[in-house]
């Protein structure tokens, strides 16, 4: 009896020392798991209250021409640069392989695929989250500490018809303009390159890119710009509107809205490219 009350003993220790074990790396796991689950589940409500408050359409009119101008017009500049050398870019990488196989013509149909079916859009919406998007989630999160929007709540004013949806409809509406206008570019600064850097005519490049009929890549990375407009406003007015802990907490609001923006537009990406092919 007391041998069975002993090895009893032993196996609990065993037990309790296993469970230990197992709930030590656990423990951050799940912790990680649940936070997550409520950031996708906070997005998600704000998506609905979104699309509730655009059923029928009741905004701000001036709020949304003066994001669209801010969002658009402002990040003009720098998309077009970033276009302009990430085509060249994609020229020489495609261009030397092509250039030794002898398949020069091939080099504007190569590039061109990779520019509008991947590298255009992403980079063009990983420069878009990280301008405008850092940017919203800090105005709004300088109001949401600052008590603006609860004052708008008290004025009788729905501050997602006033402050998300102007926001919503500008992202989508300029990422998309600006997917085009940074196609554009980046085929230039592809067809500058291909002659001046490369030494094979840009008729050549032209050619290629005509008869490689890409317009299918194109559309879909238009619909790419235009999904990933949408995922950065929802996340960028997420973790603005959640802001808590003066101004360390928008700092911190901020690094998390650059990050998640940032997954959010590699997994939009993947979905649309695993469901387009």
């Amino acid at each position: 009896m007391n041998g069975l009350r002993k090895n009893a003993g032993v196996l609990r220790r065993v037990l309790d020392l296993l469970d230990h074990a197992i709930a030590l790396p656990a423990r951050p796991l799940g912790r990680g798991v649940l936070h997550a689950c409520e950031i996708v589940g906070g997005m998600s409500v704000l998506q609905i209250d979104i699309l509730r408050a655009m059923v029928p359409p009741s905004f701000d009119y001036d709020e949304t021409l003066s994001q669209l101008h801010k969002v658009g017009v402002r990040s003009l500049p720098v998309v077009t640069l970033t276009a302009f050398f990430v085509g060249a870019l994609m020229l020489i990488q495609t261009g030397n392989f092509v250039r030794s196989t002898g398949a020069t013509a091939m080099v504007g149909w190569a590039t061109g695929l990779s520019i509008f079916a991947e590298v255009g859009p992403v980079l063009i919406g990983l420069m878009f989250s990280g301008r405008v998007g850092a940017n919203n989630t800090a105005e709004l999160g300088t109001m949401t500490i600052t008590e603006q929007v609860d004052a708008l709540r008290v004025l009788g004013i729905d501050p997602i018809r006033y402050l998300v949806v102007p926001r919503f409809i500008s992202m989508i509406l300029m990422l998309f303009l600006l997917t085009c206008i940074g196609d554009l570019c980046a085929i230039i600064g592809a067809a500058l390159a291909c002659q001046a850097i490369l030494g094979i005519d840009i008729r050549v490049f032209w050619q290629g890119l005509v008869q490689g009929h890409l317009l299918g890549e194109f559309v879909m990375g238009l619909v790419k710009g235009t999904l990933f407009g949408g995922a950065v406003a929802i996340v960028s007015c997420h973790w603005g509107l959640r802001v808590q802990g003066g101004a360390v907490g928008v700092g911190r609001s901020v690094n998390n809205s650059v990050v998640t923006s940032a997954i959010a537009i590699f997994v939009v990406n993947f979905l649309v490219t695993t469901l387009w092919m």
